[in-house]
């Protein structure tokens, strides 16, 4: 329990880094392979080798060796911490890389902006299991355009292409949405199916009334009856 929480002093604390409010989650936390720490482990097993010797026998030049083997310790330890401390993190919105033992740096980038992902595996990491990432993203300065040592590198890279993709696929949706309702607008139909945007005009029909000829009258005094528009009525002209 005491080892576990000396581990949780030197955690990089990612959750912290999320837009919890916006619902990001982690998708994928990237530690590096165990083969990076085999370095600081042949560093501690020499110091031990070195304080073995100096303790079983009484060689000259103890203070030296002394020194020696604490700079391996210290070496070791810095080495321990530098890569324990280095994660890239693959969320819902976006990735990033965090990384540092006293001052800490943060990269990050949103997920739609990645580009393209190369994935390395030398033999030696094929054995091992483990890859190199290179990403090339509209960001070219983005800080962690190389990410090494990723464990289970496969399904690493299957997991962040599965991430792009949906990400992909929903911002289509959302562009598909948006201009669906840019289309509703600008065609402007009304809730009964009318094109708003058309001007309908309407013209009063145009009534030509034509007074009736007047009938002859087999009297020599019949009159005519014109139709007067002005007072709406007939009058009668001889």
């Amino acid at each position: 329990m005491a080892g576990v929480g000396v581990f949780r002093i030197f955690d990089p604390k990612v959750r912290r880094h999320l837009i919890s409010d916006e619902g990001e989650v982690v998708i994928d936390e990237v530690r590096q392979h165990w083969v990076v720490y085999s370095v600081p482990m042949l560093e501690v097993a020499l110091a031990a080798a070195l304080l073995l010797t100096i303790a079983a026998t009484g060689i000259g030049g103890q203070p030296v060796l002394l020194a020696i083997v604490l700079v391996l310790l210290t070496h070791a330890f810095w080495q321990f911490l530098t890569h324990h401390r280095d994660r890239f993190v693959v969320t819902n919105m976006r990735v990033m890389r965090i990384r540092g033992v006293f001052s800490q740096t943060v990269a990050t980038t949103p997920i739609a902006r990645v580009l393209d992902i190369t994935l390395q595996k030398p033999i030696i990491g094929r054995m091992l299991g483990y890859g190199h990432f290179v990403f090339e993203s509209a960001a070219q300065d983005q800080g962690f355009r190389e990410i090494k040592w990723v464990s289970r590198p496969d399904d690493r890279d299957l997991t962040i292409q599965r991430v792009i993709q949906r990400t992909g696929l929903r911002a289509s949706a959302s562009v598909d949405v948006l201009q669906g309702d840019e289309d509703s607008d600008d065609d402007g139909t009304g809730p009964i199916g009318m094109d708003s945007a058309q001007e309908v005009t309407t013209t009063a029909p145009v009534i030509t009334t034509t007074a009736p000829q007047a009938r002859q009258s087999s009297s020599p005094s019949a009159t005519k009856s014109i139709f007067n528009s002005e007072r709406g009525n007939w009058t009668d002209e001889d």
